[in-house]
């Protein structure tokens, strides 16, 4: 299933304690720069607070055309992704989503490394926690348009909640693989072609 028009914005959302330079947004990054140059390409630091991160994509897209915007998220950033989506229509792209981020998350208040740079931390506070949560009742509202890659490997998340939450999406799912998706090359084809970036 592709999506309906031509694509040209596009917005790669990273995962808790990820940044801009985690190997899938680069990968995308390049994807993009090298095959659809047109395509105008955004991803943001996602701050830690929830109710932030959404601000920032909101205030971020305002100028954009939602009939020709999708987004991409791995993690965390696929629960942002979903988010975004139940919220403007786009098409998604989900890489191994987090389905229960409060659930999930509210182990891991408090001070945190960033993934990419450990010289860098910042604070995930417990009411952060409740920030997902109100998040999480806006999802009753998600769409079909959505492709998800779900690997069975996956040390961090559960292949068979990922995909129950995802009823109406088309699911790739991979036998093994892992969280980070390190076999993210030979998925290229599959997102470019779902995306129909312009």
């Amino acid at each position: 299933m592709k999506s309906k028009a031509s694509i040209t914005h596009l917005l790669y959302l990273h995962g808790f304690r990820s940044s801009p330079l985690s190997m899938k947004a680069q990968k995308m990054a390049q994807w993009v720069r090298q095959l659809h140059p047109q395509v105008q390409w955004w991803c943001p630091q996602l701050p830690p607070s929830p109710k932030a991160a959404m601000a920032l994509l909101t205030h971020g897209t305002q100028d954009w055309p939602l009939t020709q915007t999708a987004v991409v998220g791995s993690s965390l950033g696929g629960f942002y992704a979903q988010c975004f989506a139940a919220a403007t229509g786009c098409p998604a792209v989900l890489l191994n989503p987090a389905v229960q981020p409060a659930r999930d998350l509210i182990h891991h208040v408090g001070m945190q490394q960033a993934w990419h740079d450990p010289a860098q931390s910042f604070d995930f506070q417990s009411h952060y926690v409740d920030e997902l949560k109100a998040l999480q009742n806006t999802l009753k509202s998600m769409h079909s348009n959505v492709f998800a890659i779900v690997a069975k490997g996956d040390e961090v998340l559960d292949w068979r909640e990922m995909t129950g939450h995802l009823p109406h999406a088309q699911v790739k799912l991979l036998p093994g693989s892992d969280h980070a998706l390190s076999d993210f090359d030979d998925h290229q084809h599959d997102i470019l072609s779902f995306l129909n970036l312009a």
